[in-house]
């Protein structure tokens, strides 16, 4: 099998950090840590998802990553950043990796969907349950929202800010996070939107059982003003995960918000381990 593409960003040779972006999302998340990474010497590792086979599903799909990971750091101790919907995958990822990973930092998680009232809470609730509920419906959307990420990203990104909260609405105002999303959504649906639909299917099905088996250390980070992954989520995961040792609320913090304060605070967290 071909190895999946990543991007790599920080030291040359630093401690290995694998990141796991968003979705909708992309390796193009990560220039945030780059200088910081430099900074306090770590080496962070970007795969784009959507690279993998579509007809890696399921545990398959999150063997395949734990493969390459596995590959790239050989027997380096290695840590995990997931964000949003790549926080599932993180965790999906380290249970696969049966506790080999030294750290996790969960930005922003989405929690289990079938442990509380969750996506009803959510502000992507629509998208949710079209996939859980009417897949062939969500897979139009899927592939409507990748027309739109082609040829009209910056409507898409209006579109998918426009319940923004918190301090994402001043982000929102800044260019350069403008310019970076935009790539970003260019970026996630270039080949085409399985990738991102094999996120979100797998994601909106049961999965809390699993927590129990992922006992590598964790901390999660969160914005109060939350509501792509409202703040009840990551009191869901505090409680549900074994090695969850710190979480960490940020007042009028909100989605993206929450990553881009709180990346320089993770990043001397992993140091510090060293």
């Amino acid at each position: 099998m071909p190895s999946v593409k990543f991007s790599q960003f920080g030291a040359a040779d630093g401690q290995p950090v694998i990141y796991f972006h968003g979705t909708p999302g992309s390796p193009d998340e990560c220039e945030i840590f780059d200088h910081l990474a430099k900074q306090h010497r770590l080496t962070i590792i970007c795969y784009d998802r959507s690279t993998i086979a579509p007809r890696l599903q399921g545990d398959a799909y999150y063997q395949c990553i734990a493969d390459e990971i596995a590959k790239k750091v050989g027997d380096k101790p290695v840590d995990f950043i997931g964000f949003s919907i790549g926080a599932f995958i993180a965790l999906q990822v380290c249970r696969a990796m049966n506790g080999k990973g030294r750290s996790l930092h969960l930005v922003s998680a989405a929690a289990p969907p079938d442990a509380g009232n969750f996506i009803d809470a959510a502000a992507g609730k629509a998208v949710f349950r079209l996939a859980q509920n009417h897949r062939s419906a969500f897979l139009w959307l899927a592939r409507m929202q990748g027309w739109l990420a082609n040829r009209f990203p910056r409507l898409l990104l209006r579109m998918l800010f426009s319940s923004a909260s918190g301090e994402d609405q001043v982000l929102l105002a800044d260019q350069a996070f403008r310019t970076t999303m935009t790539r970003t959504l260019k970026t996630c649906f270039k080949s085409d939107t399985l990738g991102y639909a094999r996120d979100v299917i797998a994601y909106v099905q049961p999965w809390k059982a699993a927590l129990a088996d992922i006992n590598v250390d964790t901390q999660i980070w969160h914005g109060a003003e939350d509501n792509w992954s409202p703040l009840p989520m990551a009191d869901y995961l505090a409680s549900a995960l074994p090695g969850c040792s710190k979480i960490t609320v940020l007042d009028g913090l909100s989605h993206y918000s929450c990553l881009y304060r709180t990346a320089q605070a993770i990043c001397r967290s992993i140091e510090t381990l060293n």
